[in-house]
């Protein structure tokens, strides 16, 4: 009884996460087909602006993990008043951070897109795109904060309706925003950044909304307090800098892999291209069962059921190498279909598939990191470990090895890719270590 007990709330946390992250994917690819029809120097426009919002991203990201670690742990402990604290004190950070950055892209667009290209067009364009996604960054820090909230009261339902609509704004708008629909005038590019920036707020406002209504309907509190007892500032900043490290990092060697990539020749480089959405696609399928291990064993923690937290996330584990192993082979059986939907070159397609195989291969190892790693460490609160885990597979492993592999040993690009992939395969062997020893339960 209690193991369908604790699958129930897997699946009530797990399946809304994995399907929101497939259809923002999804989202996503509809997105980059019509601004796709403006042109290159609108796409391109749209991509180094992107890649400014992209780091926003990560900072406030760093800022939820810490927020769903203590809210986790605390619904866990049952003190309401240490939750509702934990949640004003990350939102009230996530509001100075989305100000800072809003306040800099407002004040210098073209100083900060004259880093990423040359092009005069290019640059004007992305300036008055990145101006408007700015008034974007508010809202979607605290649509992220509300959310995780949510998802720990096991309430992640919600986030994912109202991201589905949110979404469908989104889309409606740009049709009607970008090519001049329903008596509008076309604004291109600066369309697409407006359909964003109201599609976020539609969805703030629908979060915030909810979020009262479940806290009335559950007695939990809802007042603005940032005021911690049971936990120093100094240890919060402990715990959320490791995070900020990590990500960091792993956003700068995602670059340095691309340019590797790029180095090899382009047909290679749009074969790795074609793999991305499908890659998208599959990780997010299985990112909530990573979340819902940091929230589901964080509150275990947060009762102090160290045994019962141990036996759930083995649970976990084997929930994820199942899942990951199903959806490899789906991979496998499938992704010939997938790369003849392309109009593109014959070998562009050949070397697709042949990363699409290698990625079935090493989906099971990246998965399992996600879990332990990404969710049940991190749900203690061991950040640090986390942080060294991270950087010794990334930039003691995979970066040299892509470097190697590319530059020296010339090899072609799905060997490559599985090459770099090895430091997966550190990352799970560090991370079992640490799993078994259980030094990562910790009360925070």
């Amino acid at each position: 009884m209690r193991s369908y007990s604790f699958l129930r709330s897997v699946t009530k946390i797990a399946v809304p996460v994995a399907l929101q992250s497939m259809l923002q994917a999804s989202f996503s690819i509809v997105d980059q087909i019509m601004v796709g029809n403006l042109g290159s120097t609108s796409v391109a426009a749209v991509g180094i602006a992107g890649k400014l919002s992209s780091l926003y991203g990560v900072v406030i990201g760093a800022v939820v993990s810490v927020a769903g670690i203590m809210i986790s742990q605390y619904i866990g402990a049952r003190d309401e008043k240490e939750v509702n604290r934990s949640f004003c004190l990350n939102t009230a950070i996530s509001v100075v951070i989305a100000v800072i950055f809003m306040s800099v892209c407002l004040l210098l667009p073209t100083q900060l897109m004259g880093l990423y290209s040359t092009d005069s067009e290019t640059v004007n364009t992305a300036s008055g795109y990145l101006m408007i996604i700015s008034f974007g960054f508010l809202p979607y820090a605290i649509d992220m904060l509300i959310s995780t909230r949510l998802r720990c009261m096991e309430k992640a339902v919600l986030p994912l309706i109202f991201s589905i609509m949110a979404n469908a704004v989104n889309t409606g708008l740009n049709y009607v925003l970008i090519f001049g629909r329903l008596g509008f005038a076309a604004m291109g590019a600066d369309g697409a950044g407006i359909a964003t920036v109201i599609s976020q707020l539609f969805n703030t406002l629908l979060l915030v909304t909810s979020l009262i209504v479940v806290c009335r309907k559950n007695g939990s509190e809802l007042s603005f307090s940032v005021k911690l007892t049971k936990m120093s500032y100094g240890k919060y900043i402990a715990i959320l800098l490791p995070i900020l490290v990590t990500e960091f990092m792993w956003s700068l060697s995602e670059n340095i892999y691309a340019s590797v990539y790029g180095h090899i020749g382009t047909l290679e480089c749009a074969g790795m291209t074609l793999t991305y959405p499908i890659q998208g696609l599959m990780i997010g399928a299985l990112s909530g069962l990573a979340q819902a291990s940091g929230i589901l064993i964080g509150k275990e923690l947060g009762k102090g059921s160290f045994d019962s937290a141990f036996e759930k996330s083995k649970k976990m584990i084997l929930y994820g190498l199942i899942g990951s192993f199903i959806l490899s082979v789906a991979l496998v059986y499938s992704m010939k279909y997938y790369t003849d939907a392309y109009n593109v070159e014959k070998y562009v397609k050949l070397v697709a598939q042949q990363i699409l195989l290698v990625f079935a291969v090493v989906s099971p190892v990246k998965v399992l990191n996600m879990i332990i790693g990404g969710g049940i460490i991190k749900s203690g609160g061991r950040t640090k470990i986390v942080m060294i885990i991270e950087l010794t597979g990334t930039w003691g492993v995979g970066v040299p090895l892509a470097l190697l592999s590319a530059y020296v040993w010339k090899l072609p690009i799905p060997v490559v890719y599985f090459v770099l992939s090895m430091e997966e395969c550190v990352r799970l062997i560090l991370s079992w270590s640490v799993f078994r020893r259980r030094k990562w339960m910790k009360r925070i």
